[in-house]
């Protein structure tokens, strides 16, 4: 197990990487600019979960039939996913770039937000939404990767990725002017040459969706040499991506409830965003960084879960669901530990972390931190739970039973995080506490049922027919 969820770990490390990147520069660019991605994100989250969800399919039946020895199906449904993801993308792209305007206009936004922040979230959204078939195509791969027990191949490419975005990001950000990076080179004479021969002053918040988008597209360009190229993945071929009935009702019956739980989940995070925008700039700007860092000490938890996911599904397709069982408790004791000595670290070191992403140089900045630092210190309880919910989940996925995992996210979300933080915030008069308070007991809440509902041990058959497996 810990072969495969060491490189998820990794990879997942990586991919908060890129957030963290834009994170770090824009928070040396203003407070504004922070707050704009954190905006923008549950938006673009709410378009690309629907592609996200099919990728989770592939992830499921590629796992099944490499356990069940089934190489020639793994690799059909590797091009049958490739292919209808693909169309989904660009379809997914077009709708957001169009809606961009009326999806913030929704927004019931503080007049300082929808002054100040609204018009740079929108910048960002709308570049990134072009760029959405690379990102896209870089899930897939990743997804289709995992199924087949080979988690090294992904973590390697997203290393290259990530460089290259760290490298150009706060070039696209903020030119050959006053650029930070170029402040902590030593090297603002280099910049000062640079300058002179280019007048280029950089895109602000666009400039971080132009570097995230190129730096995408590299990597899902040698991803798909890896998958299509090499042996190292399933054995692809043209003829796979030839729509085979099959198939790709096997996809959709497993992939609309991921695609649903992911659109829900977007969703939910958006009505918190809602909630949060009546807040001052600085509230929604230490949300969106908060969330940021949350996501980053999870990944202990979320690689745990899709190395489980995967675990299960090869046992499964293998006939045996007691292995995979105790793999899973296994995965949840572990992953439980961890977070909880994590969350320790994080309520005790809270402010310094956060004060890493911000540039105190301004009344907004120290107030951005300090709230900030308050979030996380309330947060870091839930983090023990974290661990043991992202490996249940997993489970559920692996084992095929995405409507299970689909049931509890929601009910963490809707159940738990919204009502209560509506509740503290706006009835008790608890203010921006009232929003790190439910953020945190809404997934506590999530961990405790779904770990109960485990226990019955439903979930317990694989979703491929091993008779038919077996005459092919």
């Amino acid at each position: 197990m810990f072969a495969l969820a060491w490189p998820i770990i990794v990879t997942e490390l990586l991919q908060v990487a890129y957030n963290l990147a834009d994170t770090i520069w824009l928070g040396r660019l203003s407070t504004d600019a922070v707050a704009a991605i954190s905006l923008a994100f549950p938006l673009i989250f709410l378009l690309i979960s629907v592609g996200g969800g099919f990728t989770v399919a592939g992830t499921i039946l590629v796992a099944q039939y490499t356990g069940a020895k089934e190489e020639g199906s793994a690799g059909v449904v590797a091009g049958q996913t490739f292919a209808f993801i693909s169309i989904i993308a660009v379809v997914v792209g077009l709708l957001g770039f169009a809606s961009t305007d009326l999806m913030l206009g929704v927004l019931p936004s503080s007049a300082a937000t929808a002054g100040q922040v609204i018009p740079h979230a929108g910048d960002y959204m709308r570049v990134f939404f072009l760029g959405l078939p690379f990102l896209f195509g870089f899930f897939v791969f990743s997804s289709l990767m995992r199924g087949y027990g080979n988690t090294r191949a992904p973590m390697v490419v997203m290393f290259i990725s990530v460089a290259i975005n760290v490298l150009v990001d706060p070039i696209f950000i903020f030119g050959f002017e006053s650029n930070p990076l170029f402040g902590m080179l030593g090297i603002r004479g280099v910049e000062s040459t640079l300058f002179a021969a280019t007048g280029f002053e950089g895109y602000g918040v666009t400039g971080a969706a132009i570097a995230t988008v190129l730096s995408r597209a590299v990597a899902t360009v040698i991803g798909l040499y890896v998958i299509f190229g090499t042996s190292a993945g399933p054995d692809v071929s043209v003829s796979d991506f030839v729509p085979q009935r099959e198939y790709i009702e096997k996809i959709i019956r497993l992939g609309v409830p991921s695609a649903l739980e992911q659109s829900a989940s977007a969703l939910g995070f958006i009505t918190l965003t809602a909630m949060v925008v009546t807040f001052a700039p600085e509230v929604v700007a230490a949300y969106g960084l908060g969330n940021r860092l949350t996501s980053l000490v999870f990944l202990p938890a979320l690689g745990l879960g899709r190395a489980t996911d995967t675990i299960v599904g090869q046992n499964l397709g293998a006939e045996k669901p007691e292995r995979a069982e105790r793999a899973v408790w296994l995965a949840a004791k572990v992953g439980a530990s961890v977070m909880v000595v994590i969350g320790v670290v994080a309520f005790l070191f809270a402010e310094p972390i956060v004060s890493v992403f911000i540039d105190t140089g301004t009344d907004s900045a120290t107030k951005t931190i300090e709230l900030g630092a308050e979030y996380i210190r309330v947060r870091a309880f839930e983090f023990g739970f974290i661990g043991v919910l992202q490996t249940v989940l997993g489970a559920y996925r692996g084992a095929g039973n995405t409507k299970t995992a689909l049931a509890f996210s929601l009910f963490a979300l809707w159940f738990g995080r919204i009502p209560i933080v509506y509740y503290l915030s706006f009835m008790q008069g608890f203010g921006e506490m009232g929003i790190w308070i439910g953020m945190a007991v809404g997934q506590i809440l999530g961990a405790i049922a779904a770990a109960a509902w485990f226990t019955r041990g439903t979930w317990k058959r694989a979703v491929i027919d091993h008779s038919e497996a077996a005459m092919e």
